[in-house]
């Protein structure tokens, strides 16, 4: 038997030895060498998967989450604490506050839960009625307030908020929450140790992170910040806070946080701003700060070195664009909340408007950048839902609004989210969004924040759709004509948040993008190309571009494309995929270049239409849809922009990879 096996086994040896005797030589050389390669394929070796050095795949996530240890989360009526926030983010059910259980529809690859600093914890101390708080006249009445539940606990919250948006908390009983105390310090070490014990690379990472709440008569200001590391370095810092004399609600000061951070641990940070629409004219700001000292290159530099992305869409509304700024754009008014700064104490006027969106700041910047050498918001953009439920639900069919009192019921139309002298904002107008999608090759913090930093990044409103987007000088529709089109984009030019420097000789930059629609979304109807440029008298301009569309549409004779069409069944809280595209690609050279001039490009995808959140509370509950909500939205996507810098300027130092 023994001797059967050995003859078996070197007759096996002997057939291998000639049939490899009788192959063609090449095909025994280990590998096939890359020259044998058409030049029309653009992969590096015969499978089109080995050999990549770019991110394959869009990683999605919420970098902007609260649970209930944040004060205003916690006096709604949030009592999801940290660790169920992250079961559900990577996939599991749970039980919401109100007593619903809830579960995404797919998991997401990677959270970011970033409470309020100011604060921390004190909500929990002071609906358990604990001495640190009640022996404090302040800190009594809410206690009882938020105890007494109903409407007196909802009042007590917005009293709260206002109190300290006015900078008028009890600033001994807000010591008992705020770095240096001991209370501060264990609330802390159970933020790191939950994100810690949820931590999975390579199938679900989570970010330690704050939100560092700046509110200056209102106006928002408010940065989230985020730790590449893990425990062993962020605990060696705790959160940096607004409340004198420890913190500020200078970014000035927050950025010299950061960077005593990196320097004490040998990490690294990042901070990012939301809500420049309700700033009341201070989130990007052109002469001066708000403090009125004047813009200079200390402050240009630091914020183009700390602010490495913008979050464009969440729930208190949309920032890309306004249509007073943007009166020729028919797709600049979405989820608009243009009423006031955060706590409506003050209402809005239009010249605060262009310091309060990002498409203006873009724009700004590159005036910015020619006098002081540096843009300030030469930024990524992402996408988050600043849910305070805990839950990070951006999904229209699945929204579990902005805090515990919007979470569904028949009665969450019925009054309006905030409302006083100033004006008001219904509960409709809540905005089920965002995501953001990060190019990064892999599921860890590592990779996913260093994406981030470069900012190879882009944001929906929700739904998960698949962008890439791509500069150059040289694309061509060739490139184009394959199912792994990053190749060539790769290769030939640089991907969202490139810089193109230096116009080659009588050519304008060519640019690649493609999109697919969400697997279980809805179709696209057009792909559009925002541009924005500074003239030679500094003066900027916008200018939208329809790239490639949907169906046969064809453009009227002022360029405008006719509208997709809609599908959408108001009763049933339903539409249908029978109008749209599932991919839409194309390779567009701009027709108006001018190579002295600076400019950005970024990509906007614009989905069908499609139900918004309340028209399936209509049709489950059997609510009313309210009066003057509209009963279709267009979701979309945004892309970190590509910049364009002349020769002239080419030396000015840039922050952004390209």
């Amino acid at each position: 038997k023994g001797r059967y096996r050995m003859k078996v086994a070197m007759l096996g040896a002997t057939s291998i030895l000639a049939l490899t005797l009788a192959l063609p030589a090449a095909a025994q050389d280990i590998g096939m060498p890359s020259d044998n390669l058409s030049a029309a394929y653009t992969g590096k070796a015969y499978s089109p998967y080995a050999k990549r050095t770019f991110p394959e795949r869009p990683l999605w996530g919420d970098s902007h989450l609260h649970t209930s240890l944040s004060m205003d989360a916690g006096g709604f009526g949030n009592r999801v604490g940290l660790r169920d926030a992250y079961r559900l983010a990577r996939g599991e059910e749970i039980t919401a506050s109100s007593g619903q259980p809830v579960r995404l529809a797919r998991p997401l690859d990677w959270l970011a839960i970033t409470d309020h600093s100011d604060g921390m914890g004190f909500i929990i101390d002071t609906l358990a009625g604990v001495p640190l708080v009640t022996q404090y006249e302040q800190g009594a009445c809410w206690s009882k307030g938020f105890n007494a539940g109903g409407q007196e606990a909802v009042d007590t919250t917005l009293d709260l908020i206002g109190t300290f948006s006015q900078g008028k908390v009890d600033p001994e009983m807000f010591a008992n929450y705020s770095p240096g105390s001991r209370r501060y310090a264990t609330i802390w070490e159970d933020v790191i140790q939950a994100a810690e014990e949820f931590n999975d690379p390579g199938r679900f990472t989570t970010f330690i992170g704050f939100e560092w709440t700046s509110l200056v008569k209102g106006g928002n200001m408010h940065r989230n910040v985020i730790f590449r590391d893990g425990a062993d370095r962020a605990r060696q810092v705790v959160p940096y806070t607004t409340q004198a004399p420890i913190g500020s609600t200078d970014p000035l000061d927050l950025y010299k946080y950061l960077e005593d951070y990196e320097a004490k641990t040998n990490g690294a940070a990042m901070a990012f701003s939301h809500n420049g629409n309700l700033s009341n004219g201070i989130m990007f700001p052109v002469d001066a700060q708000y403090t009125g000292r004047k813009l200079d290159k200390n402050y240009v530099e630091q914020r183009a070195k700390w602010e490495r992305m913008y979050e464009i869409t969440q729930i208190k509304g949309d920032g890309e664009a306004h249509p007073f700024l943007s009166p020729d754009d028919e797709f600049a008014d979405y989820g608009t909340w243009d009423v006031g700064n955060l706590d409506l104490s003050q209402a809005k006027t239009k010249d605060m408007l262009q310091y309060e969106y990002a498409r203006e700041a873009l724009k700004n910047g590159l005036a910015i950048e020619k006098k002081l050498g540096t843009n300030p918001y030469k930024f990524g953009v992402g996408g988050a839902t600043d849910s305070h439920t805990s839950l990070p639900t951006a999904e229209e069919d699945n929204f579990f609004g902005k805090h515990t009192g919007y979470e569904p019921s028949p009665g969450r139309l019925t009054h309006p989210f905030m409302k006083n002298e100033n004006g008001e904002l219904f509960a409709w107008q809540m905005v089920a969004s965002g995501y953001t999608a990060v190019w990064a090759r892999e599921n860890t913090r590592t990779s996913l924040f260093d994406a981030m930093d470069r900012k190879e990044i882009y944001a929906t409103t929700g739904p998960r759709m698949v962008v890439r987007f791509f500069g150059g000088w040289d694309y061509t529709e060739q490139d184009l004509n394959s199912r792994q089109p990053a190749f060539a984009g790769y290769s030939k030019g640089v991907p969202m948040v490139g810089d193109l420097l230096n116009a080659p000789e009588g050519k304008a930059p060519t640019f690649m993008v493609y999109a697919l629609r969400d697997p279980i979304g809805a179709n696209l109807d057009r792909l559009q190309i925002v541009k924005g440029w500074l003239d030679a008298q500094g003066k900027t301009h916008e200018k939208v571009y329809d790239v490639a569309w949907s169906g046969d549409r064809k453009p009227d004779g002022k360029g405008k494309l006719p509208a997709v069409g809609n599908t959408v069944d108001v009763k049933n809280a339903n539409w249908t995929n029978t109008i749209g595209a599932a991919e839409l690609a194309t390779v567009w050279t701009d027709p108006d270049f001018d190579p002295k001039q600076r400019a950005f490009y970024y990509t906007r995808v614009i989905e069908i239409p499609t139900p918004p959140w309340y028209l399936y509370d209509a049709f489950r509950l059997g609510t009313k849809i309210p009066k003057d909500a509209p009963t279709s939205q267009q979701e979309r996507g945004y892309t970190t922009p590509i910049w364009y810098t002349p020769k002239q300027w080419a030396h000015f130092k840039f922050f952004s990879i390209c």
